[in-house]
């Protein structure tokens, strides 16, 4: 019959008692996983709320994030729902993005040890989706393990605000081998084409930055990243996974 032994004796039993109303065939009368209709209704308009957000170009989302709504929905609402439910939910409802696949390319860094490589960058949005102005997050990444070494918002993005994080992960991580970073002005002078109207003298790297002065006298080596999908490693952390004071 393809039943255990302990369902087996629950149908004996059940034989005995009733013989003649006694049947194996199983009739569901409703559905034993209806939502709610408050339930439902609830997540649609927090679905909502995230697309707004993920819409609006000052805020660094790039797709929703249903365990974080399955966590606010309990927490605000006092109501559980399971994740394939909330996922079901905003199919249903357009608030849903396929994943697209990965495109590789040719100028990704990757290490074999801890401290091998830091990622360092600044990225300027709006991470407090209702405040009133955008803030500088100031990062250092270890590109190995992916650990974030360091994390703060400025709201101005300075020589003296990266010297700071480099001290403090120096100071609380070590010495690391190199640092990566991209071609900002405070990490690296850059000096454009010469015109017909001037002529420069100083070429690119014939001077250095006061950022670029520290790791010197720290003996740390720099790369710069050549691209911008490169650049980019930084800020994934801050797409999808973090709601900052939401």
């Amino acid at each position: 019959m393809g039943i255990k032994k302990t369902r087996f004796f629950e149908l004996i039993k059940e034989y005995r008692d009733n013989p003649e109303g006694f049947s194996i065939t199983y009739k569901r009368i409703e559905p034993n996983r209806k939502i709610v209709v408050p339930l439902q209704e609830n997540i649609v308009k927090e679905l909502g709320r995230e697309k707004q957000m993920i819409e609006n170009p000052a805020i660094p989302l790039k797709s929703y994030n249903y365990s974080y709504l399955q966590n606010l929905i309990a927490d605000k609402y006092g109501q559980k729902v399971s994740l394939p439910t909330i996922i079901t939910i905003a199919k249903n409802n357009g608030f849903y993005f396929p994943k697209k696949p990965r495109k590789a390319h040719d100028r990704e860094v990757s290490t074999h040890y801890i401290g091998e490589l830091l990622q360092h960058d600044a990225s300027y949005h709006l991470f407090a989706p209702y405040a009133e102005e955008k803030w500088y997050l100031i990062t250092t990444i270890d590109d190995y393990s992916r650990l974030i070494l360091y994390a703060r918002l400025v709201r101005k993005e300075t020589s003296w605000a990266h010297i700071v994080a480099l001290q403090n992960v120096v100071l609380t991580w070590g010495i690391p081998l190199r640092y990566y970073v991209d071609s900002h002005s405070i990490f690296r002078f850059v000096q454009e084409r010469d015109s017909f109207w001037r002529k420069h003298y100083l070429q690119t790297d014939d001077v250095d930055t006061q950022w670029k002065q520290v790791l010197n006298d720290l003996k740390v080596q720099l790369t710069y990243a050549l691209s911008p999908q490169a650049k980019g490693k930084i800020e994934r952390p801050y797409r999808s996974g973090s709601r900052i004071g939401w």
